[in-house]
C-alpha cells in the first residue's frame, strides 16, 4: 500500500485488515475520530508508536505531553506543518 492508497482507504468503515496499530492510529485521525486514534497509539510501545501518540498529542494541542512522547520515540519535537508530519509517519510505516 502507498500513501495515495491509505488516503483512499480512510473513506471505508474501518482500517483494512492487519494494519499495525500505529498506522490504524493515523487512520483514525485522518478520519477525525481522535479517541480512537489515540487509543492505538497508547497500546503500541514501540519508538514508531511514540513517535504517533506525540504526533496525537500535537493535533490536541498538548504540547507538553506531545514532547513526552517525541522523547521516548526518540526524536526531536516537530514543529512543522501537522499535515506534513502525518505525511511522513504514513510513509514510514509503509515503508515509502
Amino acid at each position: 500500500m502507498d500513501i495515495a492508497a491509505f488516503r483512499t482507504s480512510v473513506a471505508g468503515e474501518a482500517p483494512p485488515a492487519g494494519m499495525g496499530l500505529p498506522l490504524q492510529a493515523l487512520w483514525w485521525d485522518a478520519k477525525g475520530d481522535w479517541g480512537k486514534a489515540h487509543a492505538c497509539a497508547q497500546d503500541e510501545k514501540t519508538p514508531t508508536g511514540s513517535a504517533v501518540h506525540a504526533y496525537l498529542h500535537r493535533v490536541e494541542g498538548d504540547l507538553s505531553n506531545a514532547g513526552y512522547w517525541y522523547n521516548r520515540a526518540g526524536r526531536s519535537a516537530d514543529t512543522g506543518p501537522l499535515a506534513a508530519e502525518w505525511d511522513r509517519l504514513v510513509g514510514e510505516l509503509l515503508g515509502a
